[in-house]
């Protein structure tokens, strides 16, 4: 196969990877179409709130797993001779499955917001982000209960990790796709959130409580 014609393949498997949404699946197993319950997102956050831990589980390990997957496909198939090296190719296979997450061909192109995707490829392309990152998600949701503003700020710290690290110039640009996309999927978190409207965690509430101390 031509190089670029390889390419081009790649970028698109990646894409229907992407389109194999966690929660639509298990839920077409189940019976259930997630997007018609609760927030009516089809991610990780709406299944745990409507569907439980263990749907949840299930559902995340798979949006992680497609993003992975997509990268790894990208690194280990990049043809060589391009502009486009190895890594750019993983990079931009990740974007890809965040795209097909978000607009799943399976799914009538009604999918998630991306989040635990682009984790997915983080994990398989530059795993050690996640230790910065997940830390900022973590402060944010216990001072906040808010996991919408968590995600958006988690992810808009990527580009700062990057351009601090002195990053390559395909994972620069990864992150800061990855932030303004993250950021563009949780607009209507956002509008909700100027509004006041915003639905808080429940579950992060016990650890917000926590962390303040008994109250007087």
């Amino acid at each position: 196969m031509p190089p670029i014609a390889l390419t081009v393949f790649l970028l698109l498997c990646a894409y229907l990877l992407g389109s194999v949404s966690g929660s639509l699946l298990l839920g077409r197993l189940r019976g259930v179409d997630i997007r018609r319950h609760g927030s009516g997102n089809a991610g990780g956050t709406n299944a745990l709130r409507t569907l439980g831990w263990r749907f949840a589980l299930g559902v995340v390990a798979i949006d992680l797993g497609k993003g992975a997957l997509a990268a790894w496909l990208a690194l280990r198939f990049a043809p060589l001779g391009l502009a486009l090296d190895v890594t750019a190719h993983g990079y931009a296979a990740a974007a890809c499955a965040v795209v097909g997450h978000v607009w799943p061909l399976w799914h009538g192109f009604r999918g998630g917001k991306g989040a635990a995707t682009a984790v997915g490829g983080l994990l398989m392309l530059w795993p050690w982000s996640i230790g910065v990152l997940l830390p900022v998600w973590m402060l944010v949701l216990v001072a906040t209960c808010y996991v919408g503003l968590s995600t958006v700020l988690a992810a808009l710290a990527l580009p700062l990790l990057a351009w601090g690290t002195d990053a390559e110039p395909a994972r620069l640009w990864f992150s800061m796709f990855a932030a303004l996309f993250i950021a563009f999927t949780h607009r209507a978190n956002l509008q909700r959130l100027r509004q006041g409207t915003e639905s808080r965690f429940e579950r992060a509430r016990l650890l917000h409580r926590l962390r303040r101390g008994p109250s007087r």
